[in-house]
C-alpha cells in the first residue's frame, strides 16, 4: 500500500474481500494499520526488523495482537481498534437515536 491513497487502500481492501468471500486463500504481507486491522489473522514477525526479526511474536486476530505487551504491531493497532470500536458506537447511538424519532 506504500504510495497509495487511502481512497485507493480502501478499493483494495473491498477487492481482497471478494477474493476471500469467494473462497481464495489471501496472504499480504503489510505494515498499513487500515489493512492490517482488516484481516481474519495476523502472524506478527519481529521483534524488531532485519537482524532482530524473524521471531514470531504473536499470532491470532487483530483483537488478540492488540493484546500483546510485547508486540509493536499490537501498540500500534489497539488503539485504531479502539477508535473504530468508538466510532461504531457513536454510529449505533445515532441510528437508534434517529429510529426513535
Amino acid at each position: 500500500t506504500t504510495g497509495l491513497h487511502s481512497e485507493d487502500i480502501r478499493k483494495l481492501l473491498g477487492v481482497l474481500q471478494k477474493l476471500v468471500d469467494q473462497g481464495n486463500t489471501v496472504l499480504i504481507i503489510e505494515h498499513n494499520l487500515d489493512v492490517v486491522k482488516s484481516a481474519d489473522y495476523l502472524i506478527d514477525l519481529g521483534p524488531e526488523g532485519g537482524d532482530g526479526g524473524g521471531t514470531i511474536v504473536a499470532t491470532g486476530t487483530p483483537e488478540q495482537i492488540a493484546q500483546v505487551s510485547n508486540s509493536y504491531t499490537g501498540q500500534y493497532l489497539k488503539p485504531v481498534l479502539q477508535r473504530d470500536k468508538e466510532l461504531t458506537q457513536a454510529a449505533e447511538k445515532q441510528t437508534v437515536k434517529a429510529t426513535k424519532s
